[in-house]
């Protein structure tokens, strides 16, 4: 138990900074004649971090090897660098690795080739935090099919720009929350309870933060302990398969887009949903015994009770984030929390400001009917998505404008009074606020209204389906696209379903784009995408669009898009069985098996840039808005090329 709890706390703490590619692990073969072979794997250790040796009773580090027929390997591991001795009251005696840490394999080849498979698991950390644990993998490919004494790097995709606009997102909900009809009137109430009944204005304040610190804690710690415990069963591959299932599978996303249509009716007011009566009454009573778990079941009535305002609310933030890494759900769900849980505390602290809070009526009810217009709006994503995965074809990005335009004007007219609800109050006047807020929306709507003919909307690029998918496309061919490539690849796997952005032509079969670009002598531009995910809409309608880039992949490069969560099933000639013996009939997890074997890497968008016999030119790269940077990243590429 202890164990666990550290862990668990390393990984809570760890949810407080945005995560870089602390690990970068290198292989290297190098060939000692007659057969024998040594495999060279390299940890660079970025600076203030660490791993640990194999003594470490919490988080080793350990590499396990698996070879193909005709490869054996020759005596054990070495371990070549000088671990740093630590001593620790509860974990003993262990080393820790710091800059590098070296490893060496002896190998014998009885053949003309074959493969040696490396998985490492291990945990960085640095002085009071670490990352999840982590695991990855490394290919050697031994004789004649090696390309011996080639170093890549296996690396992880870093997406801090994408996690604080997450994080910032998680705290707008989180403000949104505290205005609903279920919860602002129990801010007074509740702060006022600690201040009046604690005897002593510090001891009020000491409770209120504990009753904060409980609401943080009982909307984090679950999803955290979930994630956890799926990630130490089952390892990182099962977490990954747990969040590409709920992003991308048409069973939850249905299911997410029915529940976010009964919520907003709700929020309507077309009835109301609760949990059950026993949970909450029990809940109550065990807030009376007073002392910190008092306080504790306090908190816990207070989520309870809150639940048909906050639930749709939760369920946006986590659904949004588990599209990322395993950690994200985590940070999302810490920074909702702790701003809906954080008034709580500051009003024990300064209750004079209470007297300005504006008294609850009739607004509140017309916060909850603005929050179901907006879920209404973003329920519509979830059906989007199933409806891209799996090609349906009902969803296309004209109709989902069309919805969209609607139910944003019918909220401006909401806004101005001109519709009423069922427990809405009668809106003699309207306020500046209600007013601008109503401009507010009205313009949005003559926003989005281009995109019906083609604008591209690139704000809204990551919600919206992609502009491939519109009808009636009035920018075609007036120079806003790009002309497609001079070489005709029509007729190319899977683009009878599958497009590229801005005109641009391409590939989504690597093999069929490794031939084409052999026979143009053209390096390879891999782009792993998903049709669900947010972060490569976004890269495609504000880096893929500056014309340098356009003009860099159109001319420079063979494109070849491998979606990771497409539906398709594939022939059974195409079938690819993972090592646990899971055998893969779809195109997207056969896509998504390669960049996790290959790369490493489970999360999109991912960029590789490959030569000739798969030599990786540059450091693959992840999600980043920065254009000039993906432009310099495509020159290298290119300049690698030609060397």
């Amino acid at each position: 138990m202890r164990k666990f709890l550290f862990t668990l706390l390393a990984l809570v703490s760890f949810t407080a900074m945005a995560q870089d590619a602390t690990v970068v692990w290198n292989k290297e073969i190098k060939d000692n004649g007659n057969g024998s072979y040594t495999l060279v794997i390299k940890a660079d250790i970025a600076d203030g971090w660490h791993i640990y040796d194999a003594t470490y009773s919490m988080a080793p580090t350990t590499i396990t090897f698996t070879t193909s027929a005709g490869i054996e390997l020759s005596g054990e591991l070495r371990a070549l660098s000088t671990a740093k001795k630590v001593s620790d009251e509860f974990f003993g005696d262990y080393g820790e690795y710091e800059k590098e840490a070296l490893y060496e394999q002896d190998i014998i080849l009885n053949g003309e080739g074959g493969t040696v498979d490396a998985k490492i698991e291990y945990q960085a950390c640095t002085e009071g935090s670490c990352t999840p644990p982590t695991d990855t993998e490394i290919k050697f490919e031994i004789g004649n099919t090696a390309a011996v004494a080639e170093i890549k790097a296996v690396k992880n995709v870093a997406s801090s720009g994408n996690i604080w606009a997450m994080i910032l997102e998680a705290i707008i909900w989180g403000l949104a929350a505290l205005v609903t009809p279920c919860v602002f009137p129990m801010i007074p109430m509740t702060v006022s309870f600690f201040m009046k009944g604690s005897g002593s204005v510090t001891k009020g304040r000491i409770n209120a933060s504990l009753y904060g610190l409980f609401i943080v804690v009982l909307y984090t710690l679950p999803i955290a302990a979930i994630i956890l415990i799926t990630r130490l069963v089952g390892g990182g591959a099962v977490t990954a398969d747990i969040f590409q299932w709920l992003a991308t599978h048409w069973i939850p996303n249905i299911l997410f887009f029915v529940v976010f249509m009964v919520f907003a009716a709700s929020f309507f007011g077309a009835f109301e949903i609760t949990l059950p009566s026993w949970l909450v009454n029990k809940s109550d009573a065990n807030s009376e015994k007073g002392g910190i778990a008092g306080i504790f079941f306090m908190a816990l009535t207070l989520v309870l009770v809150s639940f048909s305002c906050t639930g749709p609310i939760i369920g946006s933030v986590l659904i949004k984030s588990t599209a990322g890494e395993f950690w994200e759900p985590i940070i999302t769900m810490l920074a909702f929390s702790t701003t809906f849980a954080l008034p709580f505390t500051l009003f024990a602290f300064f209750p004079s400001v209470l007297k300005k809070l504006p008294k609850s009526g009739g607004w509140l009810n017309s916060v909850k009917v603005v929050l179901g217009f907006v879920e209404v709006a973003l329920g519509f994503k979830f059906l989007s998505v199933a409806d891209q995965v799996y090609h349906w074809g009902i969803l296309d990005r004209e109709v989902y404008l069309a919805i969209w335009i609607v139910v944003f004007t019918l909220l401006g007219f909401y806004l101005l009074g001109k519709i009423r609800f069922a427990h809405d109050s009668e809106l003699k006047h309207l306020s500046v606020g209600r007013l601008a807020l109503a401009i507010g929306v009205f313009s949005f709507v003559v926003y989005l209204i281009p995109g019906m003919w083609g604008a591209p909307l690139s704000k809204l690029s990551g919600y919206l389906p992609p502009q491939t998918s519109l009808d009636f496309d009035l920018t075609r061919n007036q120079g806003v696209v790009v002309e497609q490539q001079s070489s005709n690849t029509s007729g190319v796997k899977y683009g009878d379903v599958l497009h590229l952005p801005h005109g641009l032509n391409g590939f989504f079969d690597l093999a069929e784009a490794e031939a084409y670009a052999a026979k143009v002598d053209k390096p390879v531009f891999i782009d792993f995408t998903g049709h669900g995910c947010v972060n490569c809409r976004e890269m495609e309608a504000r880096v893929w669009s500056d014309p340098t880039v356009l003009e860099l992949l159109k001319n420079e490069y063979v494109i070849c898009a491998l979606y990771t969560d497409d539906k398709m099933t594939l022939p059974e000639s195409e079938w690819v069985t993972a090592d646990n013996g899971k055998v893969l009939k779809s195109l997207g997890k056969v896509n998504a098996h390669y960049a996790l074997t290959r790369f490493g890497v489970n999360a999109q968008p991912y960029y590789v840039l490959q030569g000739k016999d798969e030599k990786i030119l540059v450091e693959p790269r992840g999600y980043n808005l920065d254009a000039q940077a993906f432009v310099e990243f495509l020159k290298k590429g290119v300049e690698e090329y030609r060397k």
